[in-house]
Order: C-alpha cells, then structure tokens, then sequence
C-alpha cells in the first residue's frame, strides 16, 4: 500500500503543479491586460475655468516656468494698428486676474518669451524687451521689413520668434536680429524642445528644423496653426485661431476642441506642464479658459 500511495502522489503532484502555475500565468495575463486598457486613455479636454471678460482681444497666454507666473497680452485695438492700446496682464492658477494692466503702452502685443528676466514680446514690426523686475519696456527692437509678428519662443540665449505675412521665422541674439529660415507659408506658432529643435505651425502644417533652416513636414493636417505645445514624445499641441485645438501624436492628429459655433477662438495656447491644464486665449471673448488635458 504504501508503494502504491507514494506512485499516486509521484504521478499526481506534477498535475497539481502545472494547474496552479497555470492560473497563475492566466491571472497574471488578464491583470496585465487590465493595465494597458487603464493605461490607453482617448485625450480629451476638460473646461476648467474661465476669467471674467476683463481682458481685451487676449491673443497670447506664457506661463513663466521658473516663477510660475502667467502673462496674458492684450492686442486691445487692431492688430495691425500702431496705437498703443496693448498690455500685458498676469493671471493665477485659478482664473483670477491678478493685474490687469501690468505693462502698457505697446501697440498690438502677441506671442511672447522669456530670457534671462526679459519677457520679449513681438508688435508688428518690432521685438518689445520687458524687464520684469522692474514691469516695464526696456528696449524695443525694430525688424526691417516685417509687417506682421506673431509667436516667440527661446532657447539657448537666442530669442525666435515668427513673421507671417513674409514667411519668415528670425532670431535675435546679443542684441542682433538676424533670420534663421525664409519662404514659409504663413508661419506662426513656434516652440523648441529643450534639445534646442525648432517646430513650426504654417499653411504646410506642423514642421520640424534641422541645422540651417531646413524643415520637414511632420504633419500637413493642422494648417494655419497657431498656438504650439511639446508635450513629449512626438506629442503636440496645437490651436487654430478659428476655435480648434489638436493633438499631433507620432504624426496623426486628431481634434479635441472645438468652439466655433459659440464664436470662441483658440490664439497662442498657453501650457501648466505639471498639471497638464491648457490655457486658451479667446481672443475676442476676451478671456483665458483653461481646460484638463488627459491623453
């Protein structure tokens, strides 16, 4: 009997092993497959909040990385004319107009960027130098032959910054303008990667730099953009002017705003990074609306 015992168990042991290390492997299977659903989330965004409409023909929205603070510009009166109706105004996290009038006395103020305690703000022909200790125009640097100014983005001690209706994108560095590419279509936003890449929205799309201003269409769906987010990995953001913000993902876009029919526009978007919450300037609604991004 006891042979006959220690046979079964020798025959039935190994089955009892297999089964248990067999559910295990299906278990472990199914919660790996619950992880990536969890995982893969469709990007949306959510409203937030909105300030109250104090602003005026908001176009821009930066939000200072180091400082956290949040400057808004105003164009306040035509965007082509010279009449000194356009401020900067600062925001918090919350919505709350902190200083509506931080900075005045520049004529149609759009894109914007920050180095080295300047925040640099192009007005139709000319780069407008704040120092921001001390709230106030330092210096103003006109651009022989723009006409109509638009994004700003810096990166290793150069300021870029955009001219749409001549097509080209300049840069001033050491108190020196000079021009880093020419003959594109309508160019706009812009935004550098903290490797020093220059992207680009125009009428070809969103386009990537290489060395010497040569650029590569990364996708030819979002036309005539405007503001322009790297969120990482080949991830973008980037609003249209008419009221649409998409999202470029390794190349493939897809819409997720659209505000159109209530008449809102999206400008130059603004980006809290650690809390993932765009910024929108509405232009003519005259308010910043910011909205959660989950992707």
């Amino acid at each position: 009997m006891k042979k006959t015992n220690n046979f079964l168990i020798m025959m039935i042991a190994p089955l009892l092993f297999w089964n248990c290390g067999g559910e295990s492997k299906k278990e472990t299977k199914e919660e790996s497959m619950v992880e990536v659903e969890e995982e893969m989330v469709e990007p949306s965004l959510t409203l937030l909040w909105e300030t109250s409409e104090e602003l005026i023909t908001c176009e821009s929205v930066l939000v200072d990385k180091d400082g956290g603070t949040i400057y808004v510009s105003n164009i306040a009166g035509d965007p082509r004319e010279k009449d000194g109706e356009g401020f900067i105004s600062i925001i918090n996290k919350e919505g709350e107009i902190v200083e509506k009038t931080w900075v005045d006395g520049i004529d149609a103020p759009k894109g914007m960027g920050i180095l080295d305690g300047k925040l640099y703000v192009t007005n139709i022909d000319e780069l407008v130098e704040i120092d921001i200790e001390k709230a106030e125009i330092a210096h103003r640097y006109t651009v022989e032959g723009a006409s109509f100014l638009n994004d700003v983005d810096v990166h290793g001690g150069k300021v870029y910054f955009s001219d749409m209706e001549t097509g080209k994108i300049h840069f001033l560095e050491g108190g020196e303008i000079s021009e880093y590419a020419s003959g594109q279509n309508s160019v706009n936003g812009l935004r550098l990667s903290d490797e020093g890449v220059l992207y680009s929205l125009d009428g070809a799309g969103l386009k990537k730099y290489s060395d010497g201003g040569m650029a590569e269409v990364i996708n030819d769906e979002v036309t005539g953009g405007d503001g322009l987010i790297i969120l990482g990995d080949n991830d973008f953001l980037a609003s249209r002017w008419i009221g649409e913000i998409w999202i470029v993902q390794n190349g493939a876009a897809s819409k997720l705003l659209d505000t159109k029919d209530a008449g809102s526009n999206t400008a130059d978007i603004g980006y809290l990074e650690d809390e993932q919450v765009v910024l929108v300037p509405t232009f003519m609604k005259n308010k910043v609306a910011a909205y959660k991004l989950d992707y």
